[in-house]
């Protein structure tokens, strides 16, 4: 399984931005399509973003819609998940996940990161 590590988490305020990080190692990046979850304390683990292998496609859930952006750079094994007009709700643990179908579902992801903290508050 190929391991995942998240960065760029932190406090923003109200209407700030942030971009997370995601490298990968230990597998073939390329042949996995990845996504994004993030989970707030006391609620399910939610569907954020998700893109193909190749990055030519991309899907949102519909609170993050027009805001977030995925995307992915495969030479540098890396995903990245670019956070806009952030607000108070989106405060929740980010976790970065690797797998092979292309789903929102969470249980379909094999491999997962530790998480990294985003913070949304004034």
């Amino acid at each position: 399984q190929v391991q995942l590590v998240e960065s760029g988490g932190g406090l923003v305020q109200p209407g700030g931005s942030l971009r997370l990080s995601c490298v990968a190692s230990g597998g073939t990046f390329n042949t996995y399509r990845m996504a994004w979850f993030r989970q707030a304390p006391g609620k399910e683990r939610q569907f954020v973003a998700r893109i193909s292998r190749g990055g030519s496609n991309v899907d949102y859930g519909i609170s993050v819609k027009g805001r977030f952006t995925i995307s992915r750079d495969n030479a540098k094994n890396t995903v990245y998940l670019q956070m806009n007009s952030l607000k108070p709700e989106d405060t929740a643990v980010y976790y970065c996940a690797a797998g092979q179908s292309p789903s929102s579902d969470f249980r379909q992801y094999d491999s997962w990161g530790q998480g990294t903290q985003v913070t949304i508050s004034s």
